[in-house]
């Protein structure tokens, strides 16, 4: 099969086609003969050589996510069906033309949407309905700062923050990024590059942040966040080491929080695709749509990392295969 695969750490042009064994697949396994594959800010980290991938997983092909055709299911397998279309969650080698997968981690492909739609679903929704909705315990009528809200994980969390009854703040770098997030939904979108978020918003109940940028935001953070708010990292690209003033978090009564997703075991996996199945797939179409700003063909995989590298973008990016 063709994949793309790592070939050094370094920039796109080590991201290079060739040709690797097809993947074979265990009793509870299904082979998706990949139609698309989702790109996202991870697959820049492990291409650059900080994003190692979990034990166990094919370490030089990246790739999160992707949709396609159940061409083979394992002895175990009950619920899929050779030719069914699904989307599903990998740990890595989702630049390929094939991919096993645990077929419990597989989702039925919503009516309606293209393969490459459905190869953006699954790393943001997962990411989101984790740490926004289960750890940050985020409900309507409460306020949720999101930075980054054009990208990714942003323009995911903005969606299902008010499909949920959230009112919604966001951050963005541009006017042309800020209109998209009002399309999408968003409340009040601060340019960060001319305004203070923080003091943009003081008047505002900010009872939840999702927050992928830590460093000096972090305190800001702590200051405006309303008592039993809630601080969720899913990332820290603007530092990992901050200063926390303890008596402010107790005063306030405050949760900090964060977490990963890749290296979380199968078990974990399985139970929040069952998860975002029961709470969110029914939204998808409705007051949900994937965005998909992109596609490239498997071989341009070099090009689109230059794109996602310049975040000159709204929504997220894919390949076809």
């Amino acid at each position: 099969m063709k994949a793309v695969v790592i070939t050094e750490f370094g920039g796109p042009e080590v991201l290079m086609v060739q040709e690797r064994e097809r993947p074979t697949i265990g009793p509870e396994e299904v082979l998706i003969a990949v139609k698309a594959a989702g790109i996202n800010r991870p697959d820049h980290f492990q291409r650059k050589g900080n994003y190692p991938a979990p034990a166990g997983v094919v370490a030089d092909i990246p790739g999160l996510e992707v949709a396609g055709i159940v061409e083979e299911v394992g002895s175990a397998v009950t619920r899929w069906k050779v030719g069914d279309q699904v989307c599903s969650l990998v740990a890595g080698g989702g630049y390929a033309a094939y991919v096993a997968v645990h077929a419990a981690m597989c989702l039925p492909i919503p009516v309606g949407l293209s393969f490459a739609e459905a190869a953006i679903l699954p790393e943001t929704i997962y990411t989101v309905w984790d740490n926004l909705f289960r750890r940050g315990q985020l409900v309507a009528g409460e306020g949720v700062l999101i930075h980054g809200g054009s990208g990714g994980i942003g323009s995911t969390a903005i969606q299902l923050a008010k499909a949920f009854g959230a009112r919604v703040f966001t951050t963005v770098g541009d006017a042309v990024k800020g209109a998209y997030c009002e399309k999408l939904g968003a409340d009040v979108v601060v340019p960060y590059k001319e305004q203070d978020f923080a003091a943009v918003l003081k008047e505002e109940r900010v009872d939840v942040v999702l927050d992928s940028i830590g460093g000096s935001y972090f305190s800001k953070h702590i200051d405006m966040l309303a008592p039993d708010g809630r601080l969720i990292h899913v990332n820290a690209v603007g530092g990992v080491k901050v200063e926390l003033h303890i008596l402010k978090m107790m005063q306030k009564r405050l949760l900090l929080t964060g977490s990963t997703l890749r290296a979380r075991d199968l078990s974990f996996k399985i139970e929040l695709t069952q998860a975002v199945y029961d709470h969110v797939w029914s939204l998808i179409g409705q007051k949900f749509r994937p965005q998909l700003y992109k596609t490239f063909p498997l071989e341009d995989a070099a090009k689109a990392h230059e794109l996602l590298e310049s975040g000159d973008f709204l929504g997220k990016l894919a390949l076809v295969v």
